[in-house]
């Protein structure tokens, strides 16, 4: 088992958000489980230009780290997201990379992998953010087991969070755990994706090969 965590705070070893991720991260280890930390402040992730060039081909023509990013999100079995509350979402880094990834939105390319997610503020008011990043995984293809909703500055019971987090995201991999609701979501993504991959297969080659080659109900 691999899982990946992502860091969208910009403020690098300052970051509590990645303080809170590195707990969550090295609980997964203690048991076993192979681990990656990716600091977006440390990554170049520009902002996608609506080219559709990754429904083309298989990667992104902008010169920077999401191909690389990507690989490592298909390479894993689970993701955390992480990030500071910017007014009321994401932050920017982190979203700039949602962005970059249209194209596991149009092949759901992230079906039978596991997210969760880890918020911080100064308002402790990050409820809608965990929403929002369920909403896009359950929109990759991926089902999400929950988060934790962190006023800073972190304390003692904030790392216990994140310890239960871990284990529970662990113990949602290993069993493939099944989330009703979001399966449903799920489902009806792919039949609406593959609809529309399907009505647009002469420009979107390389997605519609995906789908006829990887996918059943082509």
């Amino acid at each position: 088992m691999k899982i990946l965590g992502i860091c969208g705070s910009p403020r690098g070893k300052n970051s509590q958000t990645k303080i809170l991720l590195i707990k969550f991260l090295d609980s997964c280890r203690e048991k076993g489980v192979e681990t990656e930390i990716i600091d977006l402040s440390e990554y170049k992730v520009g902002f996608c230009l609506a080219c559709e060039i990754c429904h083309k081909k298989p990667d992104c023509p902008i010169k920077d780290d999401r191909n690389i990013i990507v690989e490592k999100m298909l390479n894993s079995d689970g993701i955390v997201f992480a990030s500071p509350v910017y007014i009321d979402s994401v932050s920017a880094q982190l979203k700039a990379l949602f962005d970059r990834t249209s194209h596991f939105i149009h092949c759901q390319r992230l079906i039978g992998k596991y997210t969760c997610g880890i918020v911080t503020s100064g308002s402790g008011k990050g409820e809608m953010v965990l929403e929002y990043i369920k909403h896009y995984s359950n929109t990759i293809g991926a089902q999400y087991t929950g988060g934790i909703n962190i006023k800073v500055p972190l304390k003692e019971k904030d790392f216990e969070e994140a310890v239960k987090l871990a284990n529970d995201f662990i113990d949602s991999i290993k069993e493939k755990r099944k989330f009703k609701e979001q399966m449903e979501i799920i489902e009806k993504n792919k039949e609406y994706f593959k609809n529309l991959v399907l009505k647009r297969k002469e420009e979107w080659t390389y997605e519609y090969e995906y789908w006829l080659n990887f996918n059943p109900l082509f």
